[in-house]
């Protein structure tokens, strides 16, 4: 059985550095953390002279296109590139193998390295994993800033916008527990990048398509109280989500509406 090894920084970054055409992988029903990494990965990848593609079972829901390169219009495998020669695979943001869905049987074998900030990562290869960080994000901005400052890489503001709206989603807009000084300290640099947060944070947190409304509105009436208000369960079956017309990707605040019930601790 082959073991794996955890990599240091500078390890990840000397990697990095090798021209290689690449695929980026990345969790199924994937939020902003996943996809801003990805994408963030990709832009670093491509001024260091490599090719890289980001893939997912999923597509990416329309209120996080916005942090997709231009050039790439989907991140469904059928939308790889022939003339792409993969020689390197990176997993980013992913605890499991579950989570890749079919990604895992086309490519678990061929992953080379994972880079997540999951306490619960299930290691299934090469790994560099910093329990620390609040977002797989801050990993990423960590890899930006040493190439920034080595020259290596420029940052333009689609590259900040990536890792701000990562590290902003993972941390409820800084509002969760997982948030520590040095979040806030690398969110305050890539503000002076200029990205528009205000802007981002309202694509993350408030704008909402008429789907996701629905959603929302069925969520309520499909709301259970356990443990004296503390547990909240939201059931939706799978045929009100068919009768709505909506797919996975509108469910996908659900929790966040549960957890946001006074009183309630799990959700």
């Amino acid at each position: 059985m082959r073991e794996y090894r955890a990599w240091t920084l500078e390890e990840v970054l000397s990697y990095l550095e090798q021209p290689a055409d690449t695929l980026i992988l990345f969790h199924r029903n994937p939020d902003a953390d996943a996809v801003g990494s990805a994408f963030a990965l990709r832009r670093m990848l491509r001024e260091l002279g490599s090719r890289a593609f980001c893939v997912c079972e999923s597509e990416v829901p329309e209120r996080l296109r916005f942090l997709m390169d231009r050039e790439q219009k989907s991140v469904l495998p059928s939308a790889i590139p022939e003339g792409l020669d993969v020689h390197r695979v990176i997993c980013v943001d992913t605890a499991s193998p579950s989570q890749l869905g079919e990604l895992w049987e086309l490519y678990g074998e061929w992953i080379d390295l994972s880079i997540d900030h999951h306490a619960s990562c299930s290691v299934f290869s090469d790994h560099y994993i910093s329990t620390e960080a609040a977002a797989t994000g801050e990993i990423l901005f960590d890899l930006c800033r040493q190439l920034a400052n080595e020259g290596r890489i420029t940052v333009t503001e689609e590259l900040c916008t990536a890792l701000y709206a990562a590290i902003s989603s993972d941390t409820g807009g800084f509002r969760y527990s997982n948030v520590t000084p040095e979040t806030h300290l690398r969110a305050a640099e890539l503000l002076a990048g200029g990205i528009d947060a205000a802007e981002i944070n309202h694509r993350l947190f408030e704008s909402k398509s008429m789907e996701l409304l629905r959603a929302e509105s069925a969520g309520i009436s499909n709301l259970h109280l356990f443990a004296d208000g503390r547990i909240a369960v939201i059931t939706f079956p799978y045929a009100l989500k068919v009768a709505l017309a909506l797919s996975d990707e509108h469910l996908g605040t659900l929790v966040e509406l549960a957890r946001s019930l006074d009183g309630v601790k799990v959700a």
